[in-house]
């Protein structure tokens, strides 16, 4: 039986915000996600420019706090991960806690690490239609891998893999 769970395509987008990657807070951010038992299949560091912005915050584009997002964004690079696995948008979701930090429960990544709505250390897709979407739009197909993570007879149940 393979353990890869190539049944399973279910991929979620998180991205280290700048404050994050000013904190030193890469390493904990990404543990975080491989402690859950997530399979990584993308990850790179880049510079979001403009057009990515307004596209992946369209829904914020004519809101007044937009050009202080982008900005705020665009201060340092980030680190864009894609990760696969069970389930895994709605389990990013909890490892990250709600996008207001100051109200995460601990053990979340922002409910340990943040206080703010807009630096809160991470972004991660909100749906599974949304996470198709930003995966597409941060990584080429190339960039994705495909790999067997032998680990996952212990993280999933026979039935799951």
């Amino acid at each position: 039986m393979s353990l890869n769970m190539k049944g399973i395509k279910e991929k979620s987008l998180i991205i280290v915000k700048p404050d994050g990657i000013q904190r030193g807070l890469i390493g904990e951010v990404i543990g975080r996600f491989e402690n859950k038992g997530l399979k990584i299949v993308g990850l790179k560091m880049m510079s979001l420019d403009e057009v990515v912005l307004r596209e992946h915050y369209a829904h914020h584009v004519d809101k007044p706090f937009f050009k202080s997002l982008a900005n705020f964004m665009q201060s340092s690079p980030v680190i864009v991960l894609c990760v696969e696995g069970l389930n895994v948008v709605d389990a990013v979701r909890l490892v990250c806690g709600v996008t207001k930090a100051y109200a995460a429960d601990p053990g979340s990544i922002r409910g340990d690490l943040a206080m703010s709505t807009a630096c809160n250390v991470v972004h991660a897709s909100d749906s599974v239609e949304n996470a198709e979407k930003e995966v597409k739009r941060f990584f080429k197909e190339d960039e994705l891998f495909d790999y067997d993570k032998a680990e996952y007879m212990h993280v999933y149940a026979e039935d799951e893999r």
